[in-house]
């Protein structure tokens, strides 16, 4: 797998961590001891947790060492861990009062198996809560998958990314297995960008990752300008000189019984 690069990923910070935000918002609980953030990334989601519940220990796990590294340079007060969350998340511990999650899971296969131990984690009345983007229709996926598949790329581009997340009505009836007590919704941000580059440097740091990984020099160069120009062709300049990027997301509460 492409390694993730913290630096290009914190240029769009704020707007990375608005969800988190806005999940960590929707826990209602009012004194949780013990907190595990499921893909921490480079901490913002973490000290996100750690402004909304001052005084919980929070735990934050990736797979990425990069990302690993610049969470403990910016949070030094907070614990990070390299861990796959593929993985057997019991070497975790359990115990939690909420296990968080945000925009991390659709990197993960078999979300099934992967929600049930993650509320595994849980004390009983704990919250599990969740985040993943839902764009993957949006004209920017819709460009770099058709041009992924032509002649021209597709030989060098032979490791293609895998979409896990599952569909809202999908997770509705694996919450309703989960527990009785479930929320799920839907948010589309109208985020503000500032020009079509700076729409392609957040795909850098996120969904042409993968792709970027196999080039390299002029085909990588090649490679960004086509999708630089379709995305100026689909995404039109508003009267004020930038652009919207709508971006929907999907969010869920479970507790556990």
């Amino acid at each position: 797998m492409a390694e993730w690069n913290s630096e290009q990923y914190l240029k769009f910070e704020k707007e990375r961590s608005r969800a988190a935000v806005d999940l960590a918002n929707a826990i209602r609980l009012e004194a949780p001891k013990r907190i595990l953030d499921v893909g921490c990334g480079p901490g913002n989601s973490t000290g996100v947790l750690a402004e909304r519940f001052p005084g919980a220990h929070i735990l934050g796990i990736d797979n990425s060492r990069n990302m690993i590294d610049a969470a403990c340079r910016d949070y030094p007060s907070l614990e990070f861990r390299l861990f796959d969350a593929s993985g057997d998340l019991s070497a975790l511990g359990n115990g939690y009062d909420v296990v968080f999650s945000n925009a991390c899971i659709q990197w993960i296969p078999d979300h099934p198996r992967l929600l049930r131990r993650m509320m595994d984690l849980l004390t009983p009345g704990g919250v599990m809560a969740v985040q993943v983007p839902d764009h993957f229709e949006a004209p920017v996926h819709r460009m770099i998958r058709e041009v992924i598949a032509e002649p021209e790329w597709k030989a060098l581009l032979p490791v293609q990314r895998v979409q896990y997340t599952l569909h809202p009505d999908e997770y509705f009836d694996l919450l309703a297995e989960l527990s009785p007590e479930f929320y799920l919704w839907r948010t589309t941000y109208y985020q503000r960008m500032p020009s079509h580059r700076s729409l392609l440097e957040w795909y850098r740091g996120t969904g042409l990752r993968p792709y970027l990984a196999q080039l390299s020099g002029e085909k990588r160069d090649a490679f960004e300008a086509e999708i630089l120009r379709r995305i100026a062709e689909q995404y039109p300049v508003r009267a004020n000189g930038e652009i919207i990027f709508h971006f929907p997301r999907v969010f869920f509460t479970t507790v556990r019984g």
